[in-house]
């Protein structure tokens, strides 16, 4: 609320929240994809353990985390980023509803809500919702934001997406590809749409990082 009283466009303060987001996580997320770097750089010797012990399941695993503590890489750091922002969508969420209540009998608990010491978010309620096609209390009327939301989050684990060489882990990774943009996608009849301007904002902020930090990765596997 109060990014919307400087800038008068809720849409307008989802978009600057989430860049403020996104550039607060910066060391995680530079730390995130150089780990995935590294991993990418560690297949021609994963590819090498599995092909030295082909059957023996325990001890692929076993060499394969002696490898990744050899080379100081930590497979969990690889999911940083997503595990921190699962409170800020959660706060975020939670933010929405009640600065954009779907009733207007809702506002008249907003003010208790908003921190004291700012009185210029109090004098800003109630808070225009509207938002170019969207009311950013209320989930997407059109597609528009299930496909964008699809397709930036498809491309951005794409581009970290791994190359696999034994068939069930590169079964898993493609299930992953598709399952995790769906399942956000058919988030976005759930949720205010607001929260998906924030999932997309954010996605497309992450694959310019990607981008500068790893290249297209297996999105262009060639450039």
């Amino acid at each position: 609320v109060f990014l919307y009283t400087l800038f008068g466009n809720f849409g307008v303060a989802i978009i600057l929240f989430t860049l403020l987001v996104r550039v607060v996580m910066l060391p995680l997320t530079v730390k995130q994809l150089y780990a995935t770097k590294k991993m990418s750089a560690l297949q021609p010797r994963l590819q090498e353990i599995q092909r030295k012990y082909p059957k023996d399941r325990p001890r692929i695993s076993q060499e394969t985390m002696r490898l990744y503590k050899e080379s100081g890489i930590s497979p969990l750091g690889c999911l940083g980023p997503m595990v921190v922002q699962f409170p800020i969508w959660i706060g975020l969420y939670q933010a929405i509803i009640q600065a954009i209540p779907p009733l207007p009998e809702g506002l008249i608990d907003v003010s208790r809500h908003l921190y004291p010491w700012l009185p210029m978010v109090h004098e800003a309620i109630p808070v225009q919702s509207r938002f170019l096609w969207m009311a950013l209390g209320l989930p997407d009327a059109l597609p528009v934001l299930l496909v964008l939301v699809f397709i930036t989050m498809w491309v951005q684990q794409k581009m970290t997406t791994l190359p696999a060489t034994d068939p069930q882990q590169a079964q898993t990774n493609q299930m992953m590809l598709w399952m995790m943009p769906a399942m956000f996608a058919f988030f976005t009849f759930q949720f205010p749409s607001g929260l998906a301007l924030y999932w997309v904002v954010s996605n497309l902020v992450g694959i310019v990082f990607q981008y500068f930090i790893t290249g297209w990765g297996s999105l262009f596997p060639l450039f």
